[in-house]
């Protein structure tokens, strides 16, 4: 919007749904609207009464001050949302390799977010851990040994399954995850998914890896 702003002959409007659909805290909502001016068009909100009057003008700082404050708070809560997760076990975000997110029902028949082992890659995850143990591999090696076996990143809906990298493979190495545990904003918990691997070749691994 901005590029045609300044690109294209400047139109009369500029409309949107809501003020806070435009920015989401008071720097950027200033930037916006100064860009809007200088293209000569006039900023209109379908659902909120915003003019160029006085009233109106105030009526566009209260509402862009109240964006702001539901977007940094919705954050706060999200994050004090995940940190409660992590306390008790759960796993926020993406499982890692070896590990799938899934949809479950609960005893009440309510539907949760769950985590299970993938049976397709969690063999290759076991076998490059006991592997590496032995001390018998160097990450490029073992890397290319787990391509060859046809260990992949499980595919998303926007990209397909892919060949794990040397750097992805020292990370997974080096995830507490595969052990049991949570590891979240520099800090770690006793988690609910179960582990891959026993804490004598966990210790293994990370001397290797030293």
């Amino acid at each position: 919007m901005l590029r045609d702003l300044r690109d294209k002959p400047a139109p009369t409007y500029v409309i949107v749904h809501k003020v806070d659909r435009l920015a989401r805290n008071r720097a950027d909502d200033v930037e916006i609207n100064l860009a809007i001016q200088a293209a000569g068009a006039r900023l209109v909100s379908a659902t909120e009464n915003i003019d160029e009057t006085p009233s109106g003008m105030l009526m566009h700082g209260i509402m862009s001050s109240i964006a702001e404050f539901y977007s940094r708070n919705l954050a706060t809560e999200v994050v004090k949302g995940m940190d409660q997760k992590a306390a008790l076990g759960g796993t926020p975000g993406k499982a890692p390799l070896g590990y799938r997110n899934v949809m479950a029902t609960s005893d009440d028949g309510r539907p949760v977010r769950t985590v299970e082992i993938d049976p397709e890659r969690a063999p290759h995850v076991v076998w490059a851990f006991a592997a590496y143990a032995t001390g018998d591999w160097s990450i490029r090696a073992l890397c290319a040994e787990l391509n060859a076996r046809g260990l992949t990143q499980a595919p998303t809906p926007m990209y397909p399954a892919r060949p794990i990298r040397e750097s992805h493979l020292h990370h997974l190495l080096s995830h507490p995850y595969y052990l049991g545990d949570i590891r979240y904003r520099g800090v770690r918990y006793k988690g609910k998914h179960p582990a891959l691997i026993d804490q004598m070749t966990w210790d293994r691994v990370q001397t290797v890896l030293k």
